[in-house]
């Protein structure tokens, strides 16, 4: 009986032994494990997370952030669809939204939210990812109060008022909208003629340089 058995137990291991040339057996069955590997591609979504540090997958879509939103009604979509957007792959669709543009930026929605997701600094990623990928704003005149707002910090290390005001104008060539709000303005102290700058603007300066990649 035993003889038996280990007659069986011979037959059993050449069963497992491949027919044929055992490396080129072995070849082809690496070869096809390369095929199934998946590469994963960077996306929208992940620039998204590496610049905001936070996961876009922390929103579901409660829309406490829309609720409260101020500017709500002038927006095209509401806050929290453009992070839906993000999530579900659609990144055209975000990019093209006039919704991040028109963000006012006062952080209600992200006091407001209950998983503690920033969209204030959300939005801020998708203006910077839409500019670089050479996307066609729509609302050109913000984009325009943003560069003004930019060029003051620039040049002065901090805001100036009138200067941006005067920037703004001959951007946008709209020379005489809120032209009377200026008296006001002026006699409140709001609106001051001379730059308060700050010392060492160039460290200022090499900062936008740097960020702006020009060498």
């Amino acid at each position: 009986m035993t003889s038996d058995i280990l007659k069986d137990a011979k037959k059993l291991q050449t069963s497992f032994i491949p027919s044929g040339n055992f490396k080129e057996s072995f070849k082809e069955k690496e070869h096809d494990k390369n095929i199934s590997i998946q590469i994963h591609e960077r996306s929208v979504e992940d620039e998204i997370t590496e610049r905001t540090f936070q996961d876009v997958s922390l929103c579901y879509q409660c829309g406490k952030c829309s609720a409260g939103c101020p500017v709500r009604y002038y927006m095209d979509i509401a806050p929290n669809k453009v992070v839906r957007l993000i999530q579900l792959g659609y990144y055209e669709e975000a990019l093209n939204s006039d919704t991040p543009w028109l963000c006012a930026g006062c952080l209600a929605c992200s006091v407001r939210c209950p998983k503690e997701f920033d969209l204030a600094r959300f939005m801020d990623a998708v203006r910077e990812i839409a500019l670089e990928k050479g996307v066609e704003i729509k609302q050109v005149n913000i984009l325009k109060f943003h560069n003004a707002f930019l060029d003051q910090i620039k040049n002065h290390g901090r805001s100036y008022e009138a200067g941006l005001v005067a920037d703004y104008k001959m951007k946008t060539l709209d020379l005489f909208q809120d032209v009377d709000s200026a008296p006001g303005m002026f006699l409140k102290g709001k609106l001051i003629l001379l730059p308060h700058n700050i010392k060492n603007r160039k460290e200022i300066k090499r900062i936008f340089k740097k960020t702006s990649g020009k060498n």
